[in-house]
């Protein structure tokens, strides 16, 4: 097994151009498992943690721009203030060794449908920027993701960055599995409040064979919300949440049933649904107690 470890994006790109089919190396947090189970044997390996243009992250007014190779524990500890989804989402994945490792741009490269990184990302319309000798492709994730672990990367492609609005107000991701963290989802979900558009956005995790958004429950909801006073009617929220489920397409397998998965994901966009909400109505009323 030949592996290459570059310092720079153009010498990882060269190195890719020279061998096609060389697998890329992130975190390894998933290929490594194959590996050791006898599942794959690449002959060809470009790592890719030294090569600096892949690491670190920015953000302004507008948005975020990430690198590919930001960790798990980056996102929870850095980005916590202005995406608290996010945070919530990283710390739900494996141990402390896995967070060091693993990376958002692992998580979407793997394409796996209960990627805790993708929800969010999925909610907040997350752009993929892909690179190669030829320069820079930028592809929509839900474009980029093309099925379970498919993705659209062309031949000689590494994933750079991802890139996504700022969207003000309140976010929440929720999940489901058979312990609080270091377990892979039954089902996930992600919500952000867009109260400058006043908007409902969700992503949803392990309820697909890709991220998709829910955008007839989505619509229904904002339509509902009294954005003003944080607040929905109860057969509204309930409603929104049999409209996320009918939206799902969920399988059976191990871990889970389709009709528990469909059920669980309603149970979760209700809930962070009034979550979300109710975080809004207490910032409306400390508002109005100051005025």
């Amino acid at each position: 097994m030949g592996v290459v470890r570059p310092r720079s994006l153009a010498a990882a790109l060269d190195a890719l151009s020279s061998v096609p089919d060389a697998h890329l190396l992130a975190g390894g947090t998933d290929f490594m498992v194959e590996v050791n189970f006898g599942r794959r044997r690449p002959e060809h390996i470009v790592a890719l943690r030294r090569v600096t243009q892949l690491q670190g992250w920015r953000a302004d007014d507008h948005g975020f721009d990430l690198g590919a190779m930001v960790t798990y524990r980056q996102i929870e500890r850095e980005l916590a203030g202005d995406l608290p989804a996010f945070a919530a989402a990283a710390r739900t994945v494996g141990s402390p060794q896995i967070r060091n490792a693993g990376t958002v741009g692992g998580n979407i490269g793997t394409a796996s449908p209960a990627g805790d990184a993708l929800p969010l990302l999925t909610a907040l319309d997350a752009q993929v920027v892909c690179a190669s000798t030829e320069g820079e492709r930028v592809v929509a994730l839900t474009d980029f993701i093309t099925g379970p672990k498919q993705t659209d990367r062309r031949p000689g492609e590494v994933i750079a960055r991802v890139r996504f609005d700022r969207v003000r107000g309140p976010q929440q991701f929720l999940k489901v599995g058979p312990r609080n963290a270091m377990a892979i989802s039954v089902a996930c979900l992600a919500l952000a409040l867009d109260l400058d558009r006043r908007q409902v956005r969700v992503g949803l995790g392990s309820a697909a064979p890709r991220p998709q958004r829910p955008t007839e429950a989505e619509e229904y909801a904002a339509a509902q919300i009294d954005w003003d006073g944080g607040d929905i009617s109860p057969d509204a929220a309930e409603q929104f949440g049999r409209m996320v489920a009918a939206s799902a397409a969920p399988i059976t397998d191990h871990r889970g049933t389709e009709e528990y998965r469909r059920h669980a994901i309603g149970v979760l966009a209700v809930r962070a649904l009034r979550r979300g909400l109710r975080d809004i109505g207490g910032a409306a009323q400390e508002a109005a107690h100051a005025g």
